[in-house]
């Protein structure tokens, strides 16, 4: 059982994150905090961890949380058994079969005499077990680093599990471990992912935002179809709001008129009867006055419907903000762009990559996916297919055309280049400076952006200024290549590059692990590595 009542956390610039927080997670419950990037899920998490101490408020739990970081060489210093959290056990351990038996020794031990059979069959289960304890995690790939934290979870059987993006660096094969340990586990989980295949493993989705904790009742599909009821009904309102201001200036046009007239109609009466010119004249002024409460109560009315518009304005997903307008490839469909002939590659004169040579076409129009686990040679041969390298055996014919490759770090833009620069980099067509900060503005780059450096951006805002630069320029590639584009970017930007990728009609050749992202793409074929590496 965990419960967080009214926590806040404020940065230690002053800068508050969130404020009165409060969220309660039954025994045995699996939910997702979910929000986007900059809300504070890693905070969150990290403060239900006792990694950091909140600002105010209560949290109550019945044990010790578990918590598997992202990873970012935090823990490279450490050995296997260090990050495990068991080396002073195992080392007293040894020491007592050794024969050198101590009050120390069995102090430290404290009775867990399984500990190394338990380490050795946790780390199994991760596939891990050819690995010593005292191996350094640095010299660690970070999926195996990953999977050694997630290993600590069955070698000490906590209550509360934290997943912080843990398959970030897990390839098909360990993401299908974790959801298999997810579905059988008996812990309370909370898990912070992008993964949407992950999430629906879950039961419950818990959005944090500037409002709070809002709890959908179900897996990311059923959190999906509600938020897509909630903006059905944010639209309407919207433009019920929008009805209702246009009626507002309409019917204050229309009053106002009217009592023009019927002023002007009232003064010519009075001068036909012969009124007084000093009675006229107050009279006059009084209508005059009258006119304008009339119109400052119109006025008025207007103003509160353009605040509550301009209200309903800013609580627009940055998603629906986004308008796309990708040219078309110039390829006719169904062009052989790329044909192998007994393909294979050798680094530095060593063995090849494939024990069997590779035989396939890419046709215009296609949807592919390069499908292997970690070490079965994508990366080399998305290079092969752009013709960064070329094969040591075999034949490789590409058909030319503009290719542009999409990698998790962005690396083709230049971080060196503030945002607006970059973005000319790309300006083939003679845009002018206008025009080219109407496309940054389409993409949520507003002016406080266009002289950030891009090496400040996130993940998700570098994939955005990608995308924005592939608008700019005078032709769409024929080719989009993406490599593992999906690591870096939140859910929301995750579903900015498929609404991307789906408005685009050229060639995609994809590497990812995200199987949901790859569905909803609408991947049609498959080059399997596997297959070939063994």
């Amino acid at each position: 059982m965990l419960t967080l009542y009214n926590i806040s956390y404020i940065h230690s610039d002053k800068e508050l994150l969130f404020d009165n927080i409060s969220l309660s997670v039954g025994s045995q419950e699996k939910i997702a905090l979910i929000a986007n990037n900059g809300a504070g899920k890693s905070t969150l998490l990290k403060i239900i961890a006792g990694e950091l101490r909140h600002s105010t408020g209560t949290i109550t739990t019945s044990s010790r949380p578990y918590y598997v970081p992202q990873i970012a060489g935090q823990s490279d210093d450490l050995n296997i058994a260090q990050a495990l959290g068991v080396a002073g056990k195992l080392a007293a351990l040894s020491e007592i079969l050794s024969g050198n038996v101590s009050e120390a020794s069995l102090s430290a031990l404290n009775d867990d005499w399984t500990v190394e059979e338990r380490s050795r069959e946790a780390l199994s289960y991760w596939g891990l077990h050819s690995l010593a304890f005292d191996v350094k995690m640095n010299t660690l790939s970070g999926g195996q680093k990953t999977k050694v934290f997630l290993a600590g979870i069955r070698v000490h059987s906590p209550g509360i599990v934290l997943l912080d993006e843990p398959t970030n660096h897990l390839d098909m094969a360990g993401r299908n471990t974790l959801y298999r340990f997810i579905s059988e586990t008996r812990c309370t989980v909370i898990v912070v992912s992008h993964d949407r295949t992950l999430l629906n493993q879950l039961e419950k989705m818990c959005e944090l935002s500037k409002h709070g904790i809002a709890v959908y009742g179900g897996n990311y599909e059923f959190y999906k179809a509600q938020k897509t009821l909630e903006s059905t009904a944010f639209t309407n309102t919207l433009e019920e709001k929008q009805k209702s201001l246009r009626k507002a200036k309409e019917t204050g046009r229309e009053v106002m008129e009217r009592q023009q007239r019927q002023n002007a109609r009232g003064n010519n009466q009075q001068k036909k009867e012969g009124t007084p010119r000093s009675l006229i004249d107050k009279m006059q002024n009084d209508a005059e006055k009258s006119s304008a409460r009339l119109k400052g109560v119109h006025a008025g009315r207007i103003n509160t419907i353009e605040q509550e518009l301009n209200d309903l304005r800013k609580e627009i997903p940055d998603r629906d903000r986004i308008k796309f307008c990708f040219d078309n490839s110039s390829l006719h469909k169904g062009k052989v762009l790329v044909r192998a002939e007994a393909v294979n590659f050798a680094y530095d004169g060593r063995e090849a990559i494939w024990k069997n040579p590779l035989y396939f076409r890419i046709t215009s129009g296609e949807r592919v996916e390069i499908k292997g686990g970690n070490g079965s040679g994508k990366t080399t041969l998305l290079r092969l297919i752009l013709g960064d390298v070329e094969p040591t055996c075999g034949t490789i014919i590409r058909a030319g055309g503009k290719s542009i490759y999409i990698d998790q770090e962005y690396s083709l833009l230049n971080t060196g280049l503030p945002v607006y620069e970059q973005a000319q980099t790309f300006n083939d067509s003679a845009l002018q400076e206008h025009e080219i900060k109407t496309r940054l503005n389409r993409f949520l780059f507003s002016k406080e952006f266009w002289d950030k450096p891009c090496a400040v951006l996130s993940g998700g805002e570098r994939m955005r200024l990608l995308l924005c630069c592939l608008t700019i320029t005078v032709s769409s590639p024929d080719i989009i290549v993406l490599d593992e584009p999906s690591n870096n970017i939140d859910i929301q930007n995750m579903e900015i590059l498929t609404s991307a990728i789906n408005s685009y009609r050229g060639t995609l050749i994809a590497v990812s692990h995200d199987q949901y992202f790859l569905q909803q793409v609408n991947i049609g074929r498959h080059i399997d590595l596997e297959s070939v590496s063994s």
